[in-house]
Order: structure tokens, then C-alpha cells, then sequence
């Protein structure tokens, strides 16, 4: 998810009622609910390390469990930092290091979760394990859910500030974007055994429902059969799915592939991408060889996940 969704992830959960335990705690929720993202600044550009991003800080096993420690120590001291200049507190509220700790883990907790729900994936149990996990449910920008967390919020905050009941609103954002969740990972479930029920031969080694960025309850399926790379559309509201059919080979058995698959400059790439395919271009001893990956194949950022090798063939 985009780091606005994040932000508001961990600002609804504070004007819910939890942001009243501690000083200093709304901060804990909101920063937690971005630290994972911190792995961007570890390459050259947030797309580079693909291979780290969404991987080591964004597992249960791993970054969740260090960033609130470290987020957490850092709020300290800041807030010893101002307490010896004699700043004077607005909320009024008392510093509880065992509660602020655990907003942050709260905080934190809520990005790889949201991030699961996109086709992006996320390395949940790294780094005990490598492997990729997605849902499906939803676009990486959201707009409903940006649309209701960010007017409840807004809501709460006013009648706050007008000394009335504040934490109804927000609560009730939190229940409805729970079921909003639970009803797209429902129609991608279907989606998906639609295409499935379709399909000849063996089942797919992998499939992606990808949400509609407006109109939610659109999938665009990708899936991997053998060597083969299918597509297909869904749309509940039109009697589900649309068409079926081959888009092509992922030719991830050629020669030229397999060798520039090699190229450590394609480590990260090829340790993210989950639905790898590639162009091979002859040119007298030499191969090109682009890789791409399937799930962003037809959009608009396909640049984005583009790489290039060129190896020997004579």
C-alpha cells in the first residue's frame, strides 16, 4: 500500500482511542505504520533493491519485531530531550514506555499486513523464509479506503476539538474497512476459482487476482502454466468472468535466459519477481534479454520492472 493508506492505518487506530494511553503514542502508531518502508533507502532508488523491499522489514520474524524496539527508544529520547527544555505537553497526558511500546508494535504490525492484501507480496516470515505471500484484495492506492479513514479521521479530530464523544467515528471506519477487505479478498478467492474451473492440464504454479485501481471489484488474473502465461478478466457485476485465454510464454527455458538470469546485477530482481518472464533479441554473438514481470505487464509502470542483460551465445 502507498504510505498515505499506512499513515492513516495508524492515525485511525489512535483516534479510535488508543492514542490516549501515552504520550507521544499517535506518533508510535503512525511512524510504526511506516518504518517497514525504511528499506527503500537501502539502494540507489526505492525500485532497486526489490529484493530487500517488502522482505526483511516488512517480516513478523523479523523487522516488526526490531523497528518498534528502535522506534520506541528514539520517542524516548526525544521526549526526555524536551522534558529538560521545559516543554509543556497539550494532550496533558503522561509519558507510559510499556504502552508506547506496544502502540508501536501495533503501528508497525498494520504494514505488512495491508501490504499482504496487494499483488505486490510480502516476505512474511522473513528471514527465516523467503518465500512471497499476496491476497489480492486490494489496488496499492486505494481510494475508498483513503476516501473513509481519511473523513473519519478528519470528523474525529473535529469533534475532539469541540469536546464531544470522538471515538464512535473512527471505530466504525476501523469495522467498515475490515469488511471492505474481507468482501475483496472474497471476490478474488472467486475470481480465481473461476479460472481455475476453466483451466485444462496441471493447476497453475501461480496465480494473481489484480483489483480494478476504481472500480474494486474488477480482477485482471494473471497465472503461470507450465512455460505458459494466461490472462484472464472478472467482473462479478457483469456474471463473472469475462474471458479466458493464452497471452504467452514466460520463455524462462532458453538458453540466453537461463545464462543472464546469472548476472548478479539481476540479483534482486529475479529474487523478487514471482511471475518472471522474458524477451530474448539475437544480435550476431550476443543475446538482450529483457525481464519483465507479468503482473505488470499491461500497465502503465511496466517500464518500472523492466531489466536488461546481454550475454554471449558463439
Amino acid at each position: 500500500m502507498d504510505n498515505l493508506t499506512h499513515s492513516f492505518a495508524g492515525w485511525i487506530i489512535g483516534q479510535a482511542g488508543l492514542k490516549t494511553k501515552s504520550r507521544k503514542g499517535l506518533a508510535a502508531l503512525i511512524l510504526g505504520a511506516n518504518a517497514p518502508d525504511i528499506d527503500v533507502f537501502f539502494g540507489k532508488a526505492s525500485w532497486e533493491p526489490l529484493a530487500m523491499h517488502r522482505g526483511f522489514t516488512h517480516g513478523l520474524v523479523g523487522g516488526v519485531i526490531i523497528l518498534p524496539l528502535l522506534l520506541t527508544g528514539l520517542l524516548l529520547l526525544l521526549d526526555r530531550w524536551q522534558v529538560a527544555r521545559g516543554t509543556r505537553f497539550r494532550s496533558g497526558l503522561a509519558m507510559r514506555p510499556g504502552w508506547l511500546l506496544a502502540l508501536a508494535y501495533i503501528g508497525t504490525l498494520t504494514h505488512p499486513l495491508l501490504d499482504m492484501l496487494t499483488t505486490y507480496s510480502v516476505q512474511l516470515y522473513s528471514p527465516l523464509s523467503t518465500a512471497w505471500y499476496h491476497v489480492d484484495a486490494l489496488f496499492i492506492i486505494d481510494a475508498v479506503l483513503w476516501t473513509v479513514l481519511s473523513l473519519a479521521i478528519a470528523w474525529s479530530r473535529m469533534r475532539e476539538k469541540q469536546g464531544r464523544e470522538w471515538r464512535r467515528v473512527p471505530q466504525a471506519a476501523i469495522a467498515f474497512a475490515l469488511a471492505y477487505i474481507g468482501l475483496n479478498i472474497v471476490i478474488s478467492e472467486q475470481a480465481k476459482s473461476a479460472v481455475l474451473a476453466r483451466l485444462d492440464g496441471p493447476q497453475p504454479d501461480a496465480i494473481f487476482a489484480s483489483p480494478a485501481p476504481v472500480r474494486f471489484w474488477e480482477r485482471g488474473l494473471i497465472w503461470r502454466q507450465g512455460r505458459g502465461i494466461g490472462r484472464a478478466y472478472y467482473d462479478p457485476l457483469r456474471g463473472g468472468l469475462i474471458s479466458v485465454g493464452p497471452h504467452g510464454r514466460d520463455n524462462l527455458d532458453d538458453r540466453a535466459v537461463i545464462a543472464a538470469a546469472r548476472d548478479p546485477k539481476l540479483k534482486s530482481f529475479v529474487g523478487w519477481s514471482t511471475m518472471m518472464t522474458a524477451e530474448v533479441e539475437h544480435k550476431g554473438c550476443t543475446a538482450t534479454v529483457t525481464f519483465g514481470d507479468a503482473r505488470y505487464g499491461e500497465r502503465a509502470a511496466r517500464r518500472t520492472f523492466l531489466r536488461q542483460s546481454t550475454v554471449r551465445t558463439c
